[in-house]
C-alpha cells in the first residue's frame, strides 16, 4: 500500500468540488495528495487542494494533452473528473493516461453515451422494464405540439427538456394554471415554468429547430442517487431525497433507505456497465413509483453527504482504482442523516489562494 496517493480532482471550482476534496482528506490509512485543475483561473477551490493548475476546457484541441503533462509532472495516481463534459474525452484516452502511470475513475465510451443522453437512458430502461415517465423526442414545432397535447396539456403539466444538457438549462414545466402577476411580485426571478403560448414564442420559427423531449410531469419527491460501482457492479448505493433546491443545486438533502429506488439504481449501473462514482435521478410518480429521470456518471454535487453518513465513496473509489480490493458498504450507511448547504469564501492574493 502506497503511504501517500496522489488524486487529480478536475472541475475544482464546481459546487460538489469541496465535499469531494473533504471526503478525499477523511482517509484515515494514508495520505491523499490533491491536485486541483480548473478552466477558471479564479477556481474557489484551489484555496483547498495541495497544488493546482488552469487547464483548457474539455472541448479544446489541448484539454488531454494538457492533463496527461499534468498528471507526469505531479505524477498523479487516480484523476476524479466532477465535469461531465470531460468524461467522453477522458474515456477515449484512458490508455494514454495508463501509459504514465495514472489510472482515470470513468466509465466506457458507449455507457457514458448512453447515461449521459436522457433520450438514449431511459429508452434502455423502458426496454429492461426500469420505471421512466411518459417521453417523446420531437423535431419540430408540429411534433413538439402534438406530443405535449398527447401529455394532457392543458389539463397536465408537461416536461421539457433537452436530451443532453447540464444544470437546469433548457428545462421547463408547462402548465396553464400560472399567475404571472403572482411569479413578477412574489417570486425570485428563477422560475421554470412557463406555457405554450410563451414558449411558441421561441420555438415556432426556431432554424434550427432543437431536438427537445417532452416528458410526463412526476409530481413526488425527487431522489437523487450516489452509487460505487465496479465495471457494471453497484457496490454501495446511497438515496438521498432533495428536500430544498436553489438553481437545479441541492441545497438540503437527507438518506433514505428506499428499496425500489436502490434497486433500479443497481439495475441501470448494471445495464450500462457504468463504472466509478455515478449519480443517478429519480422523481415519484402520482402513485409513489419512482421513474428515471436522468444520470450523471460522475461524482455529485452532494456526494459528501454519503460521507457524513458513513460511506466515503471518493476515497473508496480511489483505492479501487489503484487495485485496492473494495467491498460494498451498504449495511454501514446511516439514514436520516441531512445536509445543509451554504454560501462560503475563499480568498485569492499575489497568485495565492486560501481560506480564513
Amino acid at each position: 500500500m502506497k503511504q501517500t496517493v496522489s488524486v487529480l480532482v478536475t472541475g475544482a471550482g464546481s459546487p460538489g468540488a469541496p465535499g469531494v476534496i473533504r471526503s478525499l482528506r477523511k482517509a484515515d490509512d494514508r495520505r491523499v495528495r490533491i491536485v486541483g485543475a480548473d478552466m477558471d483561473p479564479d477556481s474557489s477551490g484551489f484555496a483547498l487542494v495541495d497544488a493546482w493548475r488552469v487547464v483548457p476546457r474539455a472541448d479544446k484541441a489541448g484539454f488531454v494533452s494538457a492533463l496527461l503533462a499534468l498528471c507526469r509532472e505531479e505524477r498523479i495516481d487516480v484523476v476524479m473528473p466532477l465535469v461531465t463534459d470531460e468524461l467522453p474525452r477522458l474515456a477515449e484516452s484512458i490508455s494514454e493516461f495508463e501509459a504514465v502511470g495514472t489510472k482515470v475513475l470513468v466509465s466506457a465510451p458507449e455507457g457514458l453515451r448512453i447515461a449521459n443522453n436522457k433520450w438514449l437512458l431511459m429508452s434502455a430502461c423502458a426496454g429492461q422494464g426500469i420505471p421512466t415517465p411518459v417521453f417523446r423526442r420531437v423535431g419540430s414545432w408540429s411534433v413538439f405540439q402534438e406530443a405535449v397535447y398527447s401529455l394532457g396539456y392543458p389539463g397536465v403539466p408537461v416536461c421539457v427538456k433537452p436530451p443532453v444538457s447540464r444544470g437546469l438549462r433548457g428545462f421547463r414545466i408547462l402548465r396553464d394554471d400560472i399567475d404571472r402577476l403572482d411569479l413578477l411580485i412574489n417570486h425570485k426571478p428563477n422560475d421554470i415554468t412557463t406555457n405554450l403560448e410563451e414558449l411558441s414564442g421561441v420555438l415556432r420559427d426556431a432554424q434550427p429547430f432543437p431536438e427537445l423531449l417532452i416528458m410526463e410531469y412526476l409530481p413526488g419527491r425527487e431522489y437523487t442517487v450516489d452509487v460505487l460501482a465496479d465495471r457494471g457492479k453497484a457496490l454501495t448505493v446511497v438515496p438521498r431525497l432533495r428536500e430544498k433546491m436553489r438553481m437545479g443545486v441541492s441545497f438540503a438533502c437527507i438518506t433514505d433507505n428506499n428499496p425500489e429506488v436502490i434497486g433500479y439504481s443497481s439495475s441501470i449501473v448494471s445495464l450500462l456497465g457504468l463504472h466509478g462514482n455515478i449519480g443517478l435521478q429519480f422523481k415519484l410518480d402520482e402513485s409513489g413509483i419512482p421513474k428515471t429521470i436522468e444520470s450523471n456518471p460522475r461524482l455529485q454535487g452532494t456526494t459528501v453527504l454519503c460521507t457524513a453518513a458513513g460511506v466515503n465513496m471518493p476515497y473508496d473509489a480511489v483505492r479501487m482504482a489503484v487495485g485496492e480490493p473494495v467491498v460494498g458498504r451498504q449495511e454501514h450507511v446511516r439514514w436520516g442523516v441531512k445536509v445543509i448547504r451554504y454560501w462560503g469564501e475563499v480568498y485569492a492574493e499575489a497568485g495565492r489562494f486560501y481560506e480564513l
